[in-house]
């Protein structure tokens, strides 16, 4: 393109905002109609500009998209999981993917007990039956998401919902799944997800103005009236959330804030029943249920800050009712429990990995002492399935590391032995063969934040990368609502590796890779120390060799692009390209909002700056929209979608145009928008992948050396 070619220019319209004493012109105000045709074709010409900018990177692009297509198997089957219906019989349930096809398709076919998994070499399963063609649902559509598929307990039929904006505001449909025609029941804008309660009923929820998920209804099929409210939640700071028990007799309803929560259970067995509170909610009080015959298992925070295990009765409505099974360990961050007949399975986390311990139980449902399973990579990520069953003699096992591509365990509970059901296969490249997990290197180093704090940072890189300061580096964050970021297998990231690109993830506070003090200091007015602490390990990189300044890039999405535009404006000279996806950029203004999506339930992690001064004058100081200042900047690439309801894309748009014409900065600031798109960007795994070169190509490029 000629080198005269200028950005587009967006309007500044100041408008002031005023709050405890302060006044802020907003230039970029009038963008927060994402209506307005102005604003729209703002957006058009953005998104023009940054195709005509990165066109030279097209041969790039599409080297990086047959990378991630070469090495994909892309005619795969799932692991089938076994469920029985009473009185249908017993059944394997998978996914197929199919070469050139974006969406999966949902089948099952007869099982024989648990032994008889099917062997996807040996053809199409006997009896195998078409319950959802997926592809066949989103033909025609720009986007498609499905927000749930859920069978019913006697496995007649089936509830799915769908999205195809992009907004997660579903359609939730029924299918028989004897006779695969659709039933007359359909239910407009529900929220994602759902659950059966009975083989007649459906439970789902529906959002407020806010995007909230607030009430949960019952729906009776063939009925001719309304549905049935069961339950609203007045508080604005709690979002409701809706799953069954295992044996299905249970309906579990969960109501969260950020620091509270209450969960009610509603007996399927009895049409008169009410929903029932297991314990009221109490402030800064969180826990979870586990219904398990005639108990209750509870991880809960009362008193034990990185949260404790206890049991009740199956009747329970008071935390005095609660008996003790593990204490609350600091450090070690009790993530959840599923009781099974034999054993009681433990999620926790700690020296920032996720992990899993067994509890067996006699047969009076008492449980036994713990014991961990070990693996021996010095880095992974562990989970263990929910299964269906609870007279279950096994369970399986979700294994990963940097190196190691996703395997599916499954673990006896009768000798512990076990057993590998699938490896996610990485196919050969090419031009460089086979993926060999011994040519890549996997650590853990720790940066030194500014308070002295160690943080950690996962890293990998082939074992041939130099390490002098030559080599490329992306640094990936988030920091914020306790989330951990794993060390997991990417088939993309190979092909960043394979340039010679060390890839590391910075586990800074905020998230929960350290247990729950972790996470508490980096929120509300420790909220700084996330920032400090991604550039503290940005320098560490360098000083360790792994790679130069002018070769570092970062990268964060969400709560992880305010990291991103936070941290570069505090060290704007430590990065020399940065992505943010769907960057929350412009919190304060969004926090200050409560008539937006989201805003309420987010003071809890944030803070208040609406009625609370301190927490207003906090977020002032780091909200990377108002402290953009006049120095040189990374190479900016900002990501957003037009129907993000998470965060507005009035946020990014917002930022780009005062990064232009504030900084003064001599590097170019690209902004791409998906016109029909949410949060989690385009649907299909085809465009997904290409969006992934497309951003790959641009780090690659703006970090590689220059003449």
């Amino acid at each position: 393109m000629p080198e005269s070619a200028q950005p587009p220019v967006a309007p500044r319209r100041p408008e002031p905002r005023v709050h405890h004493g302060d006044i802020f012109l907003d230039p970029y105000a009038w963008m927060r109609d994402k209506t307005d045709p102005g604003f729209l074709a703002y957006l058009q010409a953005e998104n023009e500009w940054t195709a005509a900018r990165t066109e030279p990177l097209a041969h790039l692009r599409q080297a990086i998209y047959d990378d991630i297509s070469a090495r994909t198997l892309q005619t795969d089957l799932s692991v089938p999981e076994f469920a029985r219906h009473p009185g249908l019989g017993e059944f394997w349930y998978y996914a197929r993917t199919t070469e050139g096809l974006d969406y999966p398709s949902l089948f099952r076919c007869p099982a024989h007990g648990r032994d008889s998994l099917p062997d996807p070499a040996a053809g199409t399963p006997d009896g195998e039956q078409l319950l959802l063609d997926v592809q066949a649902l989103a033909a025609g559509e720009e986007f498609f998401a499905l927000g749930c598929f859920e069978v019913s307990p006697d496995g007649r039929r089936a509830a799915y919902s769908v999205d195809t904006t992009g907004d997660e505001r579903y359609r939730l449909l029924f299918v028989d799944l004897l006779t695969g025609a659709h039933l007359a029941d359909e239910v407009e804008e529900v929220a994602g997800g759902g659950t059966w309660a009975g083989d007649e009923a459906f439970c789902y929820l529906t959002v407020d103005d806010a995007w909230r998920p607030d009430r949960l209804w019952r729906h009776r099929l063939g009925a001719s009236g309304p549905d049935e409210l069961l339950h609203t939640e007045p508080d604005e700071r709690f979002w409701l959330g809706v799953d069954c028990s295992r044996d299905n007799r249970w309906v579990i309803l969960g109501a969260a804030s950020k620091t509270s929560t209450e969960v009610w259970l509603l007996d399927t067995a009895d049409p008169s029943a009410d929903l029932r509170s297991v314990a009221p909610r109490r402030e800064d009080v969180e826990y979870d249920v586990e219904v398990a015959g005639d108990r209750l298992f509870i991880v809960h925070n009362d008193g034990a800050p990185d949260f404790a295990l206890a049991e009740a009765p199956l009747d329970a409505t008071s935390p005095a009712q609660w008996r003790t099974l593990r204490p609350g360990e600091d450090g070690t961050r009790l993530l959840g429990v599923t009781a099974y007949d034999r054993v009681l399975v433990v999620s926790l986390r700690k020296e920032g990995l996720q992990r899993v311990a067994l509890r067996g139980r006699d047969a009076a449902g008492d449980v036994g002492e713990e014991v961990e399973l070990t693996f021996d990579e010095p880095l992974f990520h562990l989970e263990a399935d929910d299964g269906d069953e609870a007279d279950t003699d096994r369970i399986r096992l979700h294994y990963q590391s940097m190196v190691t591509p996703d395997l599916v365990l499954e673990q006896s509970l009768v000798d512990g032995s076990r057993r590998l059901l699938k490896q996610r296969p990485v196919l050969d490249h090419p031009t460089l063969g086979p993926y060999v997990p011994g040519d890549y290197v996997q650590r853990r180093e720790w940066a030194t934040a500014p308070d002295g704090t160690r943080v950690p940072i996962s890293i990998v890189h082939r074992a041939d990368t130099p390490l002098d300061g030559s080599a490329g580096c992306l640094l990936y964050g988030y920091g914020a609502y306790e989330i951990s970021i794993p060390p997991t297998f990417s088939i993309a990231r190979l092909s960043l590796l394979d340039r010679g690109y060390v890839y590391a993830v910075a586990h800074v506070r905020g998230g929960g890779e350290l247990g729950r003090a972790w996470y508490l200091d980096g929120k509300l007015a420790a909220k700084e120390n996330t920032f400090t602490d991604f550039v503290a390990c940005a320098r560490h990189l360098v000083a360790a060799g792994y790679t130069s300044v002018d070769r570092l890039a970062a990268e964060g999405g969400s709560a992880g692009g305010l990291l991103i535009g936070a941290a570069v404006n505090l060290a704007p000279d430590a990065f020399a390209a940065v992505h943010a996806a769907v960057p929350f950029v412009d919190a304060l203004t969004t926090i200050l909002d409560p008539d937006l999506p989201l805003t309420v339930s987010e003071w809890e992690e944030w803070g208040d700056p609406l009625h609370d001064p301190d927490a207003y004058f906090r977020m002032r100081g780091y909200s990377p929209y108002e402290n953009v200042r006049r120095t040189q900047y990374p190479a900016i690439l900002v990501t957003a979608s037009l129907n993000d309801t998470r965060v507005e894309v009035t946020e990014p748009a917002k930022w780009v145009a005062r990064l232009r014409h504030d900084s003064g900065s001599e590097r170019p600031v690209l902004l791409r928008t998906e016109i029909v798109a949410g949060h989690g960007g385009a649907s299909g795994r085809y465009q997904a992948w290409r969006d992934a070169a497309f951003e790959l190509a641009w780090l690659v490029d703006a970090t590689s050396p220059r003449d």
